[in-house]
């Protein structure tokens, strides 16, 4: 599955603004939903003759820095005292949420994102799972799929032991660049040693897999600084590389106002750095996933893949696709029974709602027979690079070709570059097309054109 040809003039016609589909329809389609609304949802996930596992995402906004690059929904603070404030609220959170869900559902998948989840210390990660383990009911051995993103600059060794000994057996590590001028120029410095350190103790702790994420398109960066970059993880072997684009939307995100735009490569050099990434990381021995996500052969992600049951929700790849989706604590977004909703993105909001005894959601929406089919297809071709007509045609009781008349016109040209190609049941997204996955992925988001929002998203490329 993870053939992938990189062709620079076809990318190049192709690269516009797009989303990433962790979710379908995407956030910026979301509107007002209200606490009644979720409850109504999560009550109805129970009632399956067979209900789903769980999910869990616990979002932590608390950052010590400020990179300048990022989009993320943080709060950059020296000041710890508001951590221990937070996870006062987060815990009334934990507790309203856990009342919807029947106890006996299990808990298969675990993350916590941020901000840096490791501003945390280590008594409050370790009171933080506690509460969690006394309302949800959490694997007691390592079977569950419990991850954490890490700023190997605020952890220790020692801190890796305490993740690991309350529950977490995945470790995603921010690096970005390992070049010294880059990580000044976006305001992250991160000795290699550093890195390596946190690496080396993930493994020590006998941790199930280790990530690490890189950006291309930071200020500075050329092919040569950017091999070395390469070279230096793909010597450290993660299990999981992802290299994403950086998009820089000043207008949108301020931090990204402190970078300087003539210090940022040219789009050809930009182009070139993706390609080089491309080659480089599948000549070592990853496969390519889909989206800028690289796994080696032997991870779960590649097997998942290559069986067919590979997922994609707002945490990105997963091998967890019958999960719904429960996340807590500030900005962060659940699916459960068809539904999406969203917490309120500032402190105050969301402190106010719990204050008041309700839960923060504030927006979302309840998907329709539509949404869920077209959820589907781009799934399939998001995790898989292939589309059955026939399996949904099977599954939506629908003439393919009837409903989807319009979207099967526009991919003709697709299939004229050589992206798709046509097959006695369906279409495969070729080689040269999987690089270009979300532009085959947007033929079929009616949502997007409905919202005319495509100005919201990064670049493709």
């Amino acid at each position: 599955m993870s053939a992938i040809q990189f062709d620079a003039d076809l990318i190049r016609r192709y690269d516009t603004a797009g989303p990433r589909y962790t979710s379908y329809p995407t956030a910026v389609a979301f509107g007002p939903f209200t606490e009644d609304e979720y409850k109504a949802h999560a009550y109805m996930s129970n009632e399956d003759p067979i209900p789903l596992p769980l999910s869990l995402y616990f979002h932590v906004p608390f950052c010590d820095t400020v990179c300048f690059y990022c989009a993320c929904n943080k709060i950059v603070t020296k000041d710890h005292s508001k951590a221990e404030t937070y996870l006062q609220y987060l815990f009334r959170e934990i507790e309203m949420q856990a009342k919807l869900y029947d106890r006996d559902r299990t808990v298969e998948q675990l993350h916590w994102g941020g901000g840096t989840p490791t501003f945390l210390s280590h008594a409050e990660m370790r009171a933080l799972m506690e509460k969690t383990r006394e309302h949800f009911s959490l694997h007691i051995t390592d079977e569950g799929d419990y991850s954490i993103e890490i700023d190997p600059r605020s952890v220790t060794p020692e801190t890796i032991g305490v993740l690991r000994e309350i529950g977490f057996n995945r470790f995603s590590l921010g690096v970005q660049d390992v070049d010294e001028r880059v990580q000044i120029a976006v305001n992250r410095i991160q000795p290699i040693a550093q890195t390596l350190s946190i690496i080396e103790a993930c493994r020590a702790q006998g941790a199930k897999s280790i990530s690490v994420d890189l950006i291309y398109g930071l200020p500075f960066q050329t092919m040569e600084s950017f091999r070395q970059t390469l070279d230096t993880i793909i010597e450290m072997s993660p299990d999981r590389i992802s290299v994403f684009n950086y998009a820089h939307m000043p207008t949108l995100f301020k931090p990204q106002r402190r970078i300087n735009e003539a210090d940022l490569p040219s789009p050809e050099t930009k182009l070139q750095i993706m390609q080089l990434a491309v080659e480089h990381l599948t000549a070592a021995g990853y496969e390519y996933i889909g989206m800028d996500h690289f796994a080696k052969p032997d991870d779960e992600l590649a097997i998942a893949q290559r069986q067919g049951t590979l997922h994609r929700n707002f945490q990105g790849y997963t091998t967890h696709a019958d999960c719904d989706l429960v996340a807590m604590g500030v900005s962060s977004i659940s699916s459960v029974a068809e539904s999406y909703s969203q917490n309120a993105k500032t402190l105050e909001e969301y402190y106010a709602a719990l204050d008041a005894g309700r839960l923060p959601v504030i927006k979302g929406l309840t998907l329709d027979d539509d949404d869920v089919l077209r959820r589907y297809i781009i799934q399939q071709l998001a995790c898989h690079f292939t589309l059955n007509f026939n399996q949904v045609e099977r599954l939506f009781s629908l003439t393919f070709a009837d409903y989807f008349s319009r979207e099967l016109a526009l991919l003709q040209p697709m299939v004229g570059d050589n992206l798709l190609q046509w097959t006695t049941t369906g279409i495969d997204v070729t080689p040269r097309g999987r690089f270009l996955i979300r532009n085959i992925c947007m033929v079929f988001d009616a949502s997007m054109r409905k919202h005319s929002v495509q100005q919201r998203f990064s670049r493709v490329i």
